[in-house]
């Protein structure tokens, strides 16, 4: 059985950011999961749930194609991918933040990846 993306906890603050996103508060918080493939080069750092879907992320998304964005994907959209040699999506479990999303972001488009 696959390890689940997010933990009740991550779950928790991305829902409590993706309500404050959703009533309009400029917010720039700190990414709360990191989810990657281990067997291909995306990555994606999400800091936000939509509160009325339950399943749709906000954070930045690195495809591994040289081009990060900030954007949104659904959880269950990434629960069904799998790489090239059959490994799903996987949470990064010693993930800690080092800076905001905007920072991430930033760094990321420069450098054409997220770095860590």
């Amino acid at each position: 059985m696959a390890q689940p993306l997010t933990t009740a906890d991550e779950r928790a603050q991305l829902l409590t950011n993706g309500t404050a996103r959703a009533s309009g508060q400029g917010i720039d918080p700190l990414p709360v999961v990191r989810l990657f493939t281990p067997d291909a080069h995306a990555t994606w750092l999400l800091a936000a749930l939509d509160p009325a879907d339950g399943d749709t992320t906000w954070g930045l998304i690195d495809l591994g194609i040289g081009m990060p964005v900030l954007g949104t994907v659904k959880l269950s959209d990434l629960a069904s991918i799998v790489g090239p040699r059959g490994q799903p999506v996987m949470r990064d479990r010693y993930f800690s933040p080092a800076r905001t999303l905007s920072e991430y972001a930033r760094l990321a488009q420069r450098d054409g990846s997220i770095a860590d």
